[in-house]
């Protein structure tokens, strides 16, 4: 009997150990998790604010691997991740006037109490410093991991959408993430 219970214990105990999958999660704290990630990455990318580069840089983590795949590119590194994201700003943010980041789509799955990944679209109605209008966009997946209490992103993979008109995109401005 007590040999019984010893072994009921530690049967227990493991299963109160094991990693929580999404399986195990309520869709309340599934949608909790989704829209907590949507309104970091809506604030990260908020053109409004001053310094986008720390802004967007603020979504990874501080130490540790991190992979990006963007314009035919990977980086594993934060250091290279920042030099990326300052090159494109550099090159192309600052030369767009009155940028608004629109999100078109954002779809969060929660796979597990601590990692998510979120696939969405984007465009970016601008001026160039000619005046013209212009837009650029593209679509974006992003493994979220959270470290701490904080959620991160660990990787990642853009693709922006060719400037050919015939090609088709969900770039419907009226959509909500």
């Amino acid at each position: 009997m007590r040999y019984a219970l010893l072994v009921g214990i530690a049967v227990s105990a493991a299963f109160a150990c094991a990693p929580r999958s999404a399986a195990d999660m309520s869709a309340a704290e599934k949608k909790a998790i989704a829209d907590s990630l949507k309104k970091l990455v809506v604030n990260a990318y908020d053109l409004s604010k001053p310094d986008p580069v720390k802004s967007l840089m603020s979504l990874y983590p501080t130490e540790g691997r991190v992979i990006s795949a963007s314009g035919g590119v990977v980086t594993t590194t934060r250091p290279q991740l920042e030099q990326g994201i300052k090159a494109f700003w550099t090159y192309v943010g600052q030369n767009m006037r009155n940028p608004r980041w629109d999100w078109t789509s954002m779809t969060v799955d929660v796979l597990a109490p601590d990692a998510a990944v979120m696939t969405s679209t984007y465009r970016v109605p601008h001026l160039t410093p000619m005046g013209m209008n212009h837009v650029i966009g593209g679509a974006w997946t992003a493994v979220f991991q959270k470290r701490g209490s904080r959620w991160v992103i660990i990787q990642e993979h853009l693709s922006d959408v060719q400037s050919n008109p015939n090609l088709q995109m969900n770039m419907n401005p009226q959509a909500k993430p």
